[in-house]
């Protein structure tokens, strides 16, 4: 005789970047021991590798992570660990005015969604004369856990650059276009540091203003009885 097997509801999600509906279940005690060790090896890349492997275990149809934004694979984190472990979140944040205090806020993981900059775009133009510009396309898991595996061995500014480098989509030049798919990473580099400073500015102002996780608390310095808004960004500021 087997043992019985414990059937686990399913739930309905639309995806930020597309609107397409998809189905989740919440992670069970098997994808939960993958974050636990995950956080016991204390690095990025094995936490966003664990949150990869829960995604795929825990949502129905075909869904291209490789490809997913980030934002929306947070997005869809969030929600299967609302369902998992529950939908309050306590958390600790910090007072900005005095910029020391503590204090417990407890958030509602379902109210959370992806926001969008009004100022975001994709498509960032370099220099009117010659007319050259890009179009990027948002970084994803993958783009990051690449960054975050070579942290050993390179600096911060080689690991953006080449999170950037990751992120071109296409590259045009007059009437002529590029597909920076078909160019190396060297190529790829060579064209970012030929940049100049305000030209640069603007690629950085894409990652800056891309859509992102965002949720505004309201708390009160216990101390000093400042009250403050605070905005939570990225999944990090979530657990």
């Amino acid at each position: 005789m087997t043992l019985p097997i414990i059937n686990t509801p399913e739930y309905r999600l639309n995806v930020p970047s597309t609107d397409e509906e998809i189905t989740y279940r919440p992670f069970l005690v098997k994808e939960e021991k993958l974050l636990l060790i995950a956080q016991e090896t204390g690095t990025e890349d094995a936490t966003y590798r664990a949150i990869k492997t829960i995604i795929e275990n825990c949502c129905k149809g075909k869904i291209e992570l490789d490809k997913l934004p980030l934002f929306d694979m947070e997005y869809i984190f969030l929600n299967i660990r609302a369902k998992s472990v529950g939908e309050i979140a306590k958390l600790k944040v910090t007072c900005p005015d005095d910029k020391k205090t503590q204090v417990d806020i407890e958030v509602d993981l379902t109210k959370v969604n992806v926001e969008m900059d009004e100022t975001h775009d994709a498509r960032i133009q370099l220099s009117e004369e010659p007319n050259i510009g890009i179009l990027m396309m948002y970084p994803s898991i993958d783009t990051i856990g690449h960054a975050t595996q070579s942290k050993g061995n390179k600096k911060d500014a080689d690991r953006l650059f080449e999170m950037i480098a990751n992120s071109l989509y296409q590259i045009w030049q007059g009437e002529e276009t590029f597909d920076a798919m078909d160019y190396t990473m060297k190529d790829k580099m060579t064209f970012l540091e030929s940049l100049s400073h305000q030209q640069f500015e603007k690629v950085q102002k894409f990652f800056e203003t891309m859509p992102s996780l965002k949720h505004e608390v309201e708390i009160t310095n216990p101390k000093t009885g400042v009250k403050s808004t605070i905005t939570l960004s990225g999944m990090n500021d979530f657990f």
